[in-house]
């Protein structure tokens, strides 16, 4: 008995090894962690229950048979995350660069099983060079293995990936499928073909960082939610990212203590400029409507004419989806329409109540948005925000006109609740533009082409560019002042939260990709 009591540990010392001391040494001059040190942060101590430890490959090709290693380049399991139950797998660079064998696939797939079944969110820590090429297929099906499973728990789990190191070729398309991607700056990358191929094929040099690295796909591509310093930040990012979402589809998100005080923000009545053109940041009526340090944007250099983040209101979790005036006035185009219903789709699935700030002076004209989509594109904000069934309520601060004022969770696209400023201007049109095509006759005989366009453009506002309008017809639920907002937004939530929809029977809708 001693004897074999010997050899567990031997083994269990070797997994817990992995590739050996030196490529340990090696990972750690990257400025990287090992599999095993992200797990530790990332989950309680002391909770960790690892699955597969001792798996090896089956591969005997390429001298293979001699190279084994205990957990076969994957660390697998589940733990807990502030006491919520989280499954999790960390890929080992340290054994063959991480790379994805069949046994390592097997594991990855077991742990995806066990979190569908059982209700509960999956991490994946990637850091891997892809497919092991020495395997062939089997890889290439391993792969496919784990894709389907995280089409199977979207909208079912949570699913968060983390790219710790390269992640490449078909590997890439896991996260793409997951519900939230973070990178770490400088020591991550992805894409589905690297430089030397980009090089051949395109003629073009380009290093990995910028091909494929945390700011190119926060900024650029939109691949990445978060883009983060280093993996302690990531880490950290991931523990609070899964605060504000429930353990499944059937759950509610956690509910924080909250203390009632006074909710009145006096902040906000001073918030819109006097000059309906001049810009402000959206973000400062976030900060005052929802809990203290409550508010976490996701793709926050992504598409920044739209904001969109997690944030909580009387301990409650939200979405946040807001115009962003500081930023191309906030008008819709292909890219924030994208991040915009990506958002939405997320917080429906998972029971996440909806805040829409609306200031948005219509879509983005020009032949780039016309030929690249943003009919489609915009559409599937529209489409989101319609299909939605959570407790919907949005605030319309300042502009709201022609049909983004409908995309923006308009009352006639299912909002419970839709409140007004007193700026608010809601219309088919900015008034100018207005004032030249209804007037254009008195306009082009006036002697004074430029006085008579100014004495139009007011007769315009004072008629249309105001809420009134639109709270005459039921449109606008109440026009209130901005000081008083946080408060309805409280007492709103409060009222919805047992919100039933009863949707028509189908198999799936088709939303325009």
């Amino acid at each position: 008995m001693i004897d074999k009591i010997a050899a567990l540990k031997q083994k269990n010392e070797a997994a817990l090894k992995g590739g050996g001391d030196d490529r340990i040494a090696d990972q750690h001059k990257k400025g990287k962690l090992t599999a095993r040190e992200r797990l530790q942060l990332l989950l309680d101590e002391g909770s960790f229950e690892e699955i597969g430890k001792l798996v090896t490959h089956r591969s005997r090709d390429f001298g293979m048979e001699n190279e084994v290693y205990p957990g076969d380049g994957v660390v697998t399991g589940y733990g807990t995350i502030n006491g919520r139950l989280t499954y999790v797998y960390s890929q080992d660079f340290t054994v063959f660069g991480g790379s994805l064998s069949e046994t390592h696939a097997e594991k990855i797939v077991k742990i995806m099983d066990l979190a569908i079944q059982n209700g509960a969110p999956v991490i994946g820590l990637n850091d891997s060079g892809g497919a092991r090429i020495q395997e062939g297929v089997v890889s290439l099906g391993g792969y496919a293995d784990i894709f389907y499973r995280n089409v199977q728990s979207s909208g079912v789990i949570p699913q968060i990936s983390a790219i710790m190191g390269p992640c490449a070729g078909g590997a890439v398309y896991s996260p793409a499928i997951t519900d939230f991607i973070l990178m770490v700056e400088n020591t991550s990358y992805m894409f589905v073909t690297g430089p030397h191929v980009v090089k051949t094929v395109t003629h073009e040099t380009v290093t990995s960082e910028a091909l494929g690295g945390a700011h190119a796909h926060a900024s650029k591509s939109g691949v990445t939610h978060f883009a983060c310093a280093n993996e302690l930040e990531c880490i950290e990012n991931i523990k609070r990212l899964l605060s504000y979402m429930p353990q499944n589809c059937e759950d509610d998100a956690p509910v924080y203590e909250y203390e009632a005080q006074d909710e009145s923000r006096p902040a906000l009545n001073d918030i819109i400029p006097a000059n309906p053109n001049q810009p402000y940041d959206i973000k400062e009526v976030i900060t005052e409507l929802t809990d203290a340090g409550s508010f976490l944007e996701v793709h926050k250099e992504y598409a920044e004419n739209i904001v969109v983040g997690f944030a909580r209101i009387a301990g409650r979790s939200i979405g946040v989806v807001a115009n962003q005036p500081a930023y191309l006035a906030g008008v819709l185009d292909i890219n924030s329409s994208k991040k915009g219903a990506r958002f939405v789709r997320f917080c429906d699935a998972f029971n996440i109540p909806l805040l829409v700030l609306v200031d948005v002076p219509g879509f983005l004209p020009g032949t780039d948005q016309e030929w690249n989509g943003i009919i489609i594109n915009g559409a599937k904000l529209l489409y989101a925000l319609s299909e939605a069934t959570v407790p919907k309520i949005t605030v319309i601060t300042r502009k709201a006109y022609g049909g983004a004022y409908d995309v923006m969770n308009s009352k006639h696209i299912g909002a419970d609740l839709n409140y007004a400023w007193p700026t608010a201007e809601i219309a088919v049109m900015g008034a100018k533009g207005a004032a030249e095509i209804i007037f254009k006759k008195e306009i082009a005989s006036a002697a004074d082409h430029d006085a008579k366009l100014k004495e139009k453009e007011a007769e315009y506002v004072d008629k249309f560019a105001n809420p009134y309008g639109a709270a005459a017809r039921g449109f606008i639920d109440e026009v209130i002042m901005p000081v008083e907002t946080r408060g309805k937004l409280i007492k709103g939530f409060k009222m919805l939260e047992h919100k039933v929809v009863k949707m028509p029977k189908r198999k799936h809708g088709n939303i325009p990709l």
